[in-house]
């Protein structure tokens, strides 16, 4: 005798559900994954192209000037921490974002960018 194998109705819709709301929450994460990178590359031109010189109001004009071509609306230059070590600059951000996922259900991401030069 034959034995039958497979997925039966109830598991191809368990697993399809699974898959659905994985998606879902792919395509919620991923604007603030790019925002996060665009974050980093920003920080990283301000830094690179900081002189001992540049003060830091102006590596932070030079950030939002970046953030308004970048897109980026979760980091102001206000935000940003500027350190100047001798005669490299540290330049940390660090936010939140809590994303909607269904109803009153969000998820909470950590972002931490960080740059030394």
């Amino acid at each position: 005798m034959y034995r039958q194998r497979g997925l039966s109705l109830i598991g191809v819709l368990f697993i399809g559900a699974i898959l659905g709301f994985l998606f879902l929450v792919g395509l919620r994460v991923v604007p603030a994954v790019t925002e996060y990178l665009a974050i980093k590359r920003a920080i990283s031109s301000v830094a690179s192209e900081a002189s001992g010189e540049a003060t830091v109001s102006e590596l932070r004009r030079s950030f939002d000037k970046r953030a308004d071509v970048e897109d980026i609306r979760s980091v102001q230059g206000a935000d940003l921490d500027i350190t100047k070590v001798g005669g490299k600059v540290a330049i940390t951000a660090d936010y939140s974002r809590k994303i909607p996922l269904v109803a009153n259900v969000s998820l909470l991401i950590d972002f931490n960018a960080a740059t030394e030069r």
